[in-house]
């Protein structure tokens, strides 16, 4: 139902936030999983989301945020194309912004939020549910927003990235 660490791996293809620059993996093939209680996965991360996104699938990262961060950035893309969900963290101005490109374009941006969840130098628990319709983030058990689907070929959905002030201690 939920991937696991082994529907996760590094692509040989590898790209950021922005459609078609590039980034170093973390990981080797085949698979990667958490890294053992002494160990960070290094950032920027790109792996690959085996059998893409669909209904019902969750993703889970936890991690700690740098002393003093600038932001961070997590991508759900399709490939080297179209980012079904880009989250950007921003603490200079304590926002969450969130927005897609899709077919050479980048939509509107959501910028709304009820609370910045992230603290400087603290660990967090992020997860992303996909649902029909929309994704659901949560940060620390609490709900933070809906992003509701541009990509509409959510198995297209197969990559993950991560980049930015932060350090990965888990993600399944």
């Amino acid at each position: 139902m939920f991937p696991k660490m082994a529907d996760l791996k590094a692509p040989e293809e590898l790209r950021s936030g922005t459609p078609n620059r590039k980034l170093n993996s973390s990981f080797g093939e085949p698979a990667f999983g958490s890294p053992r209680k002494d160990e960070l996965l290094a950032v920027p991360f790109c792996g690959s989301i085996r059998g893409g996104m669909r209904p019902g699938k969750k993703i889970t990262i936890m991690g700690i945020v740098d002393p003093e961060p600038d932001g961070f950035d997590i991508s759900l893309t399709c490939g080297c194309d179209d980012v079904a969900l880009e989250i950007s963290a921003r603490f200079e101005d304590r926002q969450l912004l969130r927005n897609a490109h899709v077919s050479g374009s980048w939509g509107e941006e959501e910028t709304a939020i009820a609370f910045f969840p992230f603290l400087a130098g603290q660990p967090f628990r992020m997860e992303i549910h996909c649902e029909h319709q929309r994704f659901r983030m949560f940060v620390d058990g609490q709900p933070l927003f809906d992003f509701y689907h541009r990509v509409h070929s959510l198995m297209s959905i197969d990559t993950i990235q991560i980049n930015g002030s932060l350090s990965i201690t888990k993600l399944n």
